[in-house]
């Protein structure tokens, strides 16, 4: 490039994260000599004035709502600049490649993406409009870079950790891994990444947790898919950031038969500073977890909390609680199965009003039930509409997600929350209210340490 060439990186939405997604092309990008501005709209407005000097415009779209997002603000960014190379990267964009490019992304990028991008704005700069090149998904081993996250908001900014008692730490997020070994059929990340996953290097890794430590963080949020699809890597990764800063905690996402399989990790995870595990239980149905081919049964999950907290960690459950297949009576019994664990705190009230997505590329249209089911793709959705047989299913769905939305905006405790939704079903169900008695104690969600954003997609 003989000038410099000016890009634009655009976030809308993280998880109450500062966006890795952004820091690590930021990095490339600059490395190649481009003027970088990074815009995380989750947490600041649209800045028209890079937006306008712009030569090239990226979009990250890591998840559903991310993706929609994007495409909300999209016309107010071509109206800015309809001059600038656009593009759209991330697990979202080569699943919804032919919408993006109707509305004019010139280079979709999925998988391994910071290489892809460095040579879209090298075609950019020199005004080539030939079609995309490259592969829309690559997963060809790259040369990691440590993340720059320069520009983007500071961690105070974003979701940060609660722990038992009310102290709150600054939280920073970062990734060891991506793709993941598995084929679960509702995953976003299989249609991309089809069984395999990549390491990010391990003094890669160590370099940016040294940045977030630098900048605030006490406590490391581990983005991987399964952080033990590479068991030892994540060991020796953890192992690491405990010799270096022993006073910082972190979380991770694991799969329950990884947990199961891999036990004599977690106290390892505990005495260097893992504080929670989520993972993807997604039902407590056996039909239901088949067709998801999730890979466990509910006898592991019990087995897994049994566990986790022999060890001393805490376990956070997240689940698609309405699908298709669920039924009234299959709900209450996910219900009851949280009282029987006494999961209610450590279940994120949004866990139980999460509806099943079937997007483009999806596994779940394998299943000659899900095709016949399922109406034709709606592009503005980014999914295949879906309704449940029984409407008073999809009344519940409705009613919970309302009754989670204002008593989290309320501040309203987990269990109080979850009492509410116990009522609900049950009226829905036209059943007598069971009594819980002191099954669920009225305890404040900060009896357990969370991130005061709940996990969404």
């Amino acid at each position: 490039m003989e000038r410099t060439f000016n890009a634009v990186l655009i976030s809308t939405y993280e998880l109450g994260r500062q966006p890795f997604g952004l820091a690590s092309p930021a990095a490339w990008l600059r490395r190649a000599g481009a003027s970088v501005t990074c815009l995380d709209l989750s947490r600041e407005r649209l800045r028209e004035e890079p937006v306008r000097a712009a030569d090239f415009i990226a979009f990250h779209v890591p998840m559903h709502t991310a993706t929609r997002l994007a495409l909300e603000v999209l016309p107010v960014v071509q109206r800015l600049n309809p001059r600038a190379h656009l593009c759209f990267y991330g697990l979202y964009a080569p699943v919804n490649e032919a919408y993006l490019r109707s509305r004019g992304a010139q280079t979709i990028l999925g998988g391994e993406f910071e290489a892809g991008l460095v040579s879209a704005l090298a075609r950019a700069s020199e005004a080539r409009s030939e079609v995309q090149p490259g592969p829309v998904v690559s997963l060809a081993r790259q040369a990691f870079v440590a993340p720059d996250r320069e520009g983007l908001p500071p961690l105070e900014c974003y979701a940060r950790l609660r722990l038992p008692g009310g102290e709150s730490r600054v939280t920073g997020y970062t990734e060891a891994s991506r793709g993941c070994k598995h084929l679960c059929r509702h995953c976003p990340v299989v249609p991309v990444y089809n069984g395999r996953f990549r390491i990010v290097p391990r003094h890669v890794v160590l370099d940016d947790i040294r940045w977030l430590v630098a900048t605030g963080a006490q406590h490391i949020t581990f983005g991987d898919p399964d952080f033990f699809n590479g068991p030892r890597h994540a060991i020796e990764i953890v192992s690491a950031l405990h010799a270096e800063h022993p006073k910082v905690t972190y979380d991770v996402t694991i799969k329950i038969e990884h947990l199961l399989q891999h036990a004599g990790h977690l106290k390892t995870l505990r005495e260097t500073g893992c504080l929670f595990v989520t993972s993807a239980v997604e039902s407590v149905d056996e039909s239901i977890l088949t067709r998801l081919d999730k890979g466990h049964t509910y006898a592991d999950f019990v087995a897994v909390v049994e566990l986790i907290r022999e060890v001393g960690l805490t376990l956070s459950p997240t689940f698609v609680a309405f699908t298709p297949w669920t039924t009234l009576e299959g709900y209450g019994e996910l219900l009851a199965r949280l009282v029987e664990l006494d999961l209610i705190e450590q279940v994120a009230p949004i866990q139980l009003a999460i509806r099943l997505l079937i997007p483009a590329g999806s596994r779940l249209l394998e299943l000659r039930e899900v095709r016949e089911m399922v109406e034709p793709f709606d592009p503005a959705a980014l999914a295949y509409p879906w309704s449940n047989p029984d409407p008073r299913i999809e009344e519940l769905a409705r009613n919970v997600r309302k009754l989670v939305e204002r008593g989290e905006k309320a501040g309203v405790p987990r269990s109080a929350i979850f009492r509410r939704i116990w009522t609900l079903a049950h009226e829905t169900a036209g059943r007598p209210v069971r009594e819980l008695g002191g099954a669920v104690p009225m305890l404040s969600r900060a009896a357990i340490p969370h991130l005061t954003e709940p996990w969404y997609c």
